[in-house]
């Protein structure tokens, strides 16, 4: 499993990520959007940054797709 959404500093507006929301956190359902803002003020956490996406969904980073 990567740690990459676990640090802030990998994570800004625009970016492409798949979370995890509170909802889907018994399954790990993820889901894909932009990042919209970061919700974590925290340098780390260990289960990935909260954010919310252009949608307004909220949830913790998982990933950050790459192009």
């Amino acid at each position: 499993m990567t740690t990459e959404g676990n640090y802030r500093k990998n994570i800004e507006p625009g970016l492409e990520v798949e979370i995890v929301l509170k909802k889907d956190q018994r399954t790990g359902m993820l889901t894909r959007g932009i990042v919209k803002d970061l919700l974590t003020n925290s340098s780390v956490h260990p289960h990935g940054i909260k954010v919310r996406l252009a949608d307004g969904q909220v949830g913790r980073v998982k990933s950050i797709i790459r192009k």
